[in-house]
């Protein structure tokens, strides 16, 4: 069982002095029924809770599919751009969210939100291995032995040895837009493994994590809650 102030702040937006007043002020709905007290325990399973008609997630954690757009930054906030959590649509905030793991300002496709440390964890370790795919625009044609290079594993211009790679020709790209699975997430990965090999990376997109891909119906810069089926996918499974 949990309080009704509590259960409001740590699934949303609003403090927990914000949510004892929306409370008081009959803001709140618990089963289809006003509720004025703040502290009433409700259980979040199945109980049901309303802010001013719009459902409070009843979610331990949330895990959020974003389609992010360039421009914008991976992180919880910043002084001079927009971050990834800005343009959240307002029914998918709450208090703790946080990009698990980064894609570069210029970088779009798929990055997941979460509130969730344990399951960031153990997403990003190397030693879970889960794969992340792009899909990179070069500036020049890629060569059969960059593909072998990337596989062996390529070592960056700073001497730094990455673990083996895919890489591969996307169909009908004139050999220079490749497709790149990486299981590690070093700071401008991707660009920096072109680098190497004495190509520039003029546009890239995320467009896989494990087993979950983008959502080909999800528009740049729009995001949606993802179901169970998809958050297991990250790790086993495939849904597409």
């Amino acid at each position: 069982m949990e309080r009704l102030d509590k259960f409001i702040s740590s699934r949303g937006t609003l403090s927990r002095s914000d949510a004892q007043k929306r409370i008081r002020r009959g803001d709140v709905t618990l089963n289809g029924e006003v509720c004025r007290s703040p502290e009433k325990k409700l259980d979040p399973e199945t109980d049901r809770v309303e802010l001013s008609g719009q459902a409070v997630c009843g979610d331990e954690h949330i895990y959020i599919m974003l389609n992010k757009p360039a421009g914008v930054v991976s992180a919880t906030r910043d002084n001079t751009a927009k971050t990834v959590i800005d343009i959240l649509p307002p029914e998918l905030r709450r208090d703790g969210l946080f990009p698990a793991g980064r894609l570069d300002k210029d970088t779009e496709g798929l990055l997941i939100i979460t509130d969730d440390g344990d399951f960031a964890h153990r997403m990003l370790s190397p030693k879970k291995h889960v794969e992340k795919q792009y899909v990179a625009e070069l500036d020049s044609e890629i060569t059969p032995d960059m593909i072998k290079r990337f596989e062996a594993g390529i070592v960056l211009e700073n001497g730094t040895r990455c673990m083996p790679a895919k890489l591969k020709i996307a169909e009908n790209s004139q050999n220079s837009t490749g497709i790149v699975t990486i299981c590690e997430g070093k700071f401008h990965q991707v660009k920096k493994m072109f680098a190497a090999c004495g190509l520039k990376v003029v546009h890239l997109q995320r467009i896989s994590v494990g087993n979950l891909y983008l959502d080909g119906n999800l528009p740049i810069g729009s995001a949606k809650k993802l179901t169970k089926l998809e958050i297991e996918a990250i790790f086993v499974g495939k849904i597409h």
